[in-house]
């Protein structure tokens, strides 16, 4: 069976080229490895994903409650993992989520209020690793960045690249939420957290991999 990691943070914290570094590291070192990223918006099991972060069901993240939110983003993880990524789960190497079940667990979570937060964690790693039979992975990092840089490179990248901002990007309150949500997760389910700031600037690509790397080894 595969060894699964999984890599969440805020938008803008580096998941993407993270994983990529990552998968690039355990190639290097012989293993077999994959990389996979959520939500799978070029596919069908997305659709419900992109109509709510498109702002179809409102501008207001809010107005999706958590529970059906997270739902969406579980069906596109279920329909795809029946349909096209599940045979990579056992065979023997590592599987690489960039964003995973994790990102229920920040950008849903946030929308609660914090006496419910706990429940909600519990009924999120039950419907989707017991329920939905979903990998659990065996690494979870959670890169931890500031919201005022979070929403910075985001504003940066869609400058650059002219990629349209979602609805979650757009909301400086649901980062705001998102990022006190995001650190109670990760402490209260044991995920591995990768500071990426200092002194109000983000670490080096490099730098960040590094440490990365010295928790992900254990798997070689």
């Amino acid at each position: 069976m595969s060894k699964i990691i999984s890599i969440d943070g805020l938008d803008g914290s580096g998941k993407g080229t993270q994983a990529a570094l990552l998968n690039e590291y355990f190639k290097s070192k012989g293993k077999q490895s994959h990389l996979l990223s959520f939500p799978m918006y070029d596919n069908v099991s997305a659709t419900f994903v992109k109509m709510y972060l498109e702002g179809e069901l409102g501008r207001d993240p809010s107005a999706t409650n958590a529970y059906a939110a997270s739902s969406f983003y579980a069906m596109d993880r279920y329909i795809s993992y029946r349909t096209e990524w599940g045979r990579l789960c056992s065979e023997d190497g590592i599987v690489i989520f960039n964003r995973y079940t994790t990102a229920n667990a920040v950008h849903q979570l946030s929308k609660l209020p914090k006496e419910e937060w706990d429940d909600f964690l519990a009924w999120l790693w039950d419907y989707e690793f017991s329920k939905l039979s979903l990998p659990v992975p065996d690494i979870i990092f959670y890169l931890v960045v500031s919201p005022e840089i979070s929403m910075g490179l985001v504003e940066k990248r869609s400058s650059i690249t002219g990629q349209k901002m979602d609805i979650h990007e757009l909301d400086k309150g649901h980062i705001y939420q998102s990022y006190n949500a995001g650190l109670y997760a990760a402490k209260k389910l044991g995920w591995i957290m990768i500071h990426c700031c200092e002194n109000g600037q983000m670490r080096s690509i490099d730098d960040i991999q590094a440490e990365i790397r010295s928790h992900a080894k254990v798997l070689l």
